[in-house]
């Protein structure tokens, strides 16, 4: 963690030197955590992190499920299956996030009449996008695997479902970790996209309290720390997970 203390001494470094040269009348007390208002202020801003976590995991975890789903078929020789394959990937992998977020949000209640509240747009949304990016990370991930491997499972008897889970997939799963990590850390900050709904996540706390406050300078300024500090903890633990699971292989075998 002791880069993470340099960025930080950098980043408060910067934020000084800023206070200095400016002649911006600064207001730190509207998020000073010695003041009342400030501390206040402070939970307000962290009352969102809750939503910003829920929101990413579930996400993730759905798009990774969907993904495969989507992947496996475009390996197969069935010409229906890659087609489907192609169709899903260049589709939602094509569509902005935020402009996905809001047709869901504003677009689905209208054509399937139902009712969609923020929070399942917000997931649904995300994971849509995303899993048209993990369904080529789980592609990519499978076709590495050594043909080889293919043609033992082949040998042996085992359908395509079962080569795939006993055979392809625990090799597979080891080499696609490191990209599924990146997928996570990305997905915890397009989860500020749901803002724009009115989801009460770490983003919309602060753009409240701005309207309120009148300090856009240093309330964004807590934002940003706010999630570096959300994405250096989650990428540090998706780096335990990958030497957890092998994904260095040399260290598996």
């Amino acid at each position: 963690m002791h880069w993470l203390r340099n960025v930080a001494i950098v980043i408060i470094t910067l934020l000084l030197a800023g206070c200095g040269n400016s002649n911006y009348n600064w207001g730190w007390y509207v998020v000073s955590p010695i003041t009342s208002q400030g501390q206040t202020n402070l939970k307000f801003l962290i009352s969102g992190l809750g939503y910003t976590i829920s929101l990413s995991l579930i996400a993730i975890v759905i798009s990774v499920f969907v993904g495969l789903a989507v992947a496996l078929p475009g390996l197969t020789k069935s010409r229906t299956g890659r087609v489907f394959n192609r169709l899903y990937v260049e589709i939602f992998r094509s569509i902005p996030m935020l402009v996905m977020i809001l047709w869901i949000y504003y677009g689905l209640p209208v054509l399937l009449n139902i009712n969609i509240d923020v929070f399942a747009s917000g997931i649904l949304a995300l994971a849509l996008c995303d899993s048209a990016f993990e369904a080529e990370i789980f592609r990519a991930g499978i076709q590495s695997i050594d043909r080889g491997q293919h043609e033992a499972a082949d040998s042996i008897g085992l359908n395509y479902v079962n080569k795939m889970r006993y055979i392809i997939l625990p090799q597979a799963i080891r080499r696609i970790l490191p990209p599924l990590g990146n997928q996570f850390v990305y997905m915890l900050k397009m989860s500020s996209l749901v803002s724009v709904i009115g989801l009460a996540d770490l983003t919309r706390q602060a753009n409240e309290l701005v309207v309120t406050e009148y300090r856009p300078l240093e309330i964004y300024t807590v934002l940003v720390l706010e999630y570096l500090i959300l994405i250096v903890i989650a990428s540090n633990l998706v780096r335990k997970l990958e030497t957890y699971m092998g994904s260095d292989e040399s260290i598996a075998n």
